[in-house]
């Protein structure tokens, strides 16, 4: 069964329900926390992602690759790009980082200001 996100207009409170295609449309949509029947389904953004192969292709020449750690602006790009590539939801983190790196930045700089990178629960690695 198909998973539909629905806002709330009187709480405001986001929520998630399962419904059987044919009962989409046919069947009240009500608010798990308030019970309300004034909600407004979200649409939520389409991604395509390439496969991993595909992905890997792009960067298979060894020279694609030459120069970027000694270039902040081309390392953001090339970052970027495989963010966008993959089609999955970045942490908010990962935006800085190739923000700041796109504008120039030193990496080892970027490092320095947000230490948090290095933590388990971050979601990046050490090494961007």
């Amino acid at each position: 069964m198909p998973t539909y996100t629905y806002r709330c207009l009187e709480c405001q409170r986001r929520f998630e329900i399962y419904l059987r295609y044919e009962d989409y449309d046919q069947k009240t949509v009500q608010c798990p926390h308030c019970g309300s029947e004034h909600v407004r389904r979200k649409i939520e953004r389409i991604r395509f992602a390439k496969s991993t192969e595909s992905l890997i292709d792009d960067f298979d020449d060894p020279s694609a690759l030459e120069g970027l750690e000694d270039d902040p602006v081309a390392m953001g790009k090339m970052m970027r790009r495989m963010g966008q590539e993959m089609g999955e939801e970045m942490p908010p983190e990962f935006d800085e980082v190739v923000s700041r790196l796109e504008k120039g930045q030193d990496p080892d700089e970027i490092a320095r200001d947000m230490p948090e990178l290095g933590d388990a629960d971050s979601g990046l690695d050490d090494d961007f």
